[in-house]
């Protein structure tokens, strides 16, 4: 360590580390942005931005959704939920059960470990669960903590998603649905 670093009191170098992480997990992904949502005749209509505000849902489920919202979490150094959330997801769908246990490690490695990377924000209970499921993984090793951090968006990044410039500026430029694509979505 040299000694400009060594004279910084801890809780410095455990931030400095911490923002280090923080950055390496941005910059080591693909460019999220809204332009993912504006690109050509496939942008969201306003339909489809204005459903979103239905539920957390809705919102997810929907493919320019998902994007608009993931880019949302990027903007607010928060995309390790959306990604944790999904890799839950991909990770309950494994059929082989010889295949679970390295995939579990690798999520809790990313997302749960003391020095994880992208270390998501749960409580100490449901880290200790985790923990716990990982002696013997199975599908829903993560359910819990999958499922605080589901309640976390919902609650908290959810509505500030609905309140923020990036949605406000979809819904301006999303086009309602023309009259023949309303007829022609009817008759399929």
């Amino acid at each position: 360590m040299c000694k400009g670093l060594a004279s910084l009191p801890s809780c410095c170098l455990e931030r400095a580390k911490e923002l280090k992480a923080r950055l390496a997990s941005v910059l080591g992904k693909p460019n999220w942005n809204l332009h993912c949502c504006k690109i050509g005749k496939n942008k969201p209509t306003l339909e489809e931005c204005l459903r979103w505000k239905e539920s957390f849902e809705k919102l997810l489920s929907s493919k320019y959704g998902l994007c608009a919202f993931t880019a949302f979490l990027v903007s607010e150094f928060s995309e390790e939920n959306i990604a944790f959330y999904f890799a839950c997801q991909d990770y309950r769908n494994i059929k082989s059960p010889a295949k679970l246990p390295a995939q579990a490690q690798k999520i809790y490695d990313e997302f749960i470990g003391s020095d994880a990377p992208r270390e998501i924000n749960i409580d100490h209970e449901t880290r200790d669960i985790t923990r716990a499921n990982m002696v013997t993984p199975s599908t829903s090793c993560f359910d819990i903590a999958q499922h605080r951090i589901y309640m976390l968006m919902a609650k908290d990044c959810y509505p500030r998603f609905l309140r923020s410039a990036a949605y406000r500026d979809l819904l301006c430029q999303a086009k309602p649905r023309n009259k023949a694509e309303k007829q022609e979505k009817t008759k399929v």
